[in-house]
């Protein structure tokens, strides 16, 4: 069956942007291929590294949030990254024939050293980023792994990565991956900037309800419209990107009708939102508490899949070892 393989890295409690943007997508694929998902806890250190989180409480946080969003053990192999040494040491054969022009061209990485102006980014395992997600990703003969268009460029160092190593050693051992490109989310953080619990600005699948009302009451709107009898735009609002997702066609015609001719305010359009927003939480709170109480050690709970994840992995990696004489 193929293989689709993605991860994250544990950075907590998620919000609805991963929901929307990557959970609902990865839960779907279950349903197709044979997907692995893993917690990418390497991948945190390479910008991370000065002041390291606590990853227990992290992978625990994000694996409830897995499984309340509807991921399961039994149709995907989800895993730890850094229980299974034998991603570290194809990275570290793959860092053997990897040119490092191919790394400082990379996109996201001349982005990331500008965005995180504030960190010390001159370590290698930043600049390696790319190698070690080329290990996670062919170490399980993935196919495919889904990604949104920002991230298509570290796929194809992967790709390149593939076919050199095969050139190099005349041996046919790894699968070039291939994009499964996916749609990115449309929902904006409550201040219009991109979603990110760093900004304060994310809604968190777990957060309190309450807490949840308060922000969307406080989201900006189109600033054009600074009383109700003035005529907006939704289309630059960021309140009815919210709508195109959890409305219905009926109502988000009632917001672009009302809000262009001042028919309704900015509370009655977030109203609306505020009821399906917790229509869609709920559920999954009621979910996510069961799992809590229910899962005491979620290294226990993973056993089986990560010992399957292991077994995969270790196989590939002696054929790497193999084609390099090792």
């Amino acid at each position: 069956m193929t293989r689709v393989l993605s991860g994250m890295r544990p950075t907590g409690k998620l919000h609805i942007g991963h929901y929307f943007g990557a959970l609902q997508n990865w839960v779907s694929l279950q349903d197709k291929y044979e997907c692995f998902y893993f917690i990418a806890d390497w991948h945190a250190l390479t910008t991370g590294y000065e002041t390291p989180p606590d990853f227990h409480t992290l992978r625990r946080e994000m694996l409830l949030d897995w499984l309340t969003a509807g991921l399961d053990p039994k149709k995907s192999t989800l895993f730890i990254q850094s229980k299974n040494s034998a991603h570290a040491e194809l990275y570290l054969l793959l860092n053997m024939i990897t040119p490092v022009g191919w790394l400082e061209r990379c996109p996201t990485y001349k982005e990331m050293k500008e965005e995180l102006n504030d960190k010390d980014l001159s370590n290698i395992g930043f600049l390696s980023y790319p190698v070690l997600q080329t290990a996670d990703i062919i170490i399980y003969d993935a196919k495919y792994v889904p990604v949104g268009k920002d991230q298509v460029p570290h796929l194809e160092i992967s790709r390149e990565i593939v076919r050199r190593f095969n050139y190099l050693y005349n041996a046919d051992v790894f699968v070039e991956p291939e994009a499964l490109l996916t749609k990115t989310s449309k929902l904006l953080g409550t201040d219009g900037r991109k979603m990110s619990k760093s900004y304060d600005n994310a809604i968190l699948l777990s957060e309190d309800l309450k807490s949840v009302e308060k922000k969307i009451k406080q989201m900006k709107t189109d600033t054009n419209r600074k009383r109700k009898s003035d005529p907006g735009n939704p289309f630059i609002c960021p309140v009815f990107g919210y709508h195109e997702v959890f409305s219905t066609k009926e109502e988000q015609e009632w917001v672009i009708n009302g809000c262009k001719n001042a028919g309704i305010g900015c509370i009655d359009c977030k109203k609306v939102l505020i009821k399906h927003l917790f229509e869609f939480l709920e559920p999954l709170q009621e979910k996510r508490n069961k799992l809590d109480k229910e899962i005491d050690n979620i290294y226990e709970y993973l056993s089986e899949s990560q010992e399957y994840a292991e077994k995969i992995a270790s196989i590939k990696l002696e054929e790497a070892k193999k084609a390099m004489n090792l």
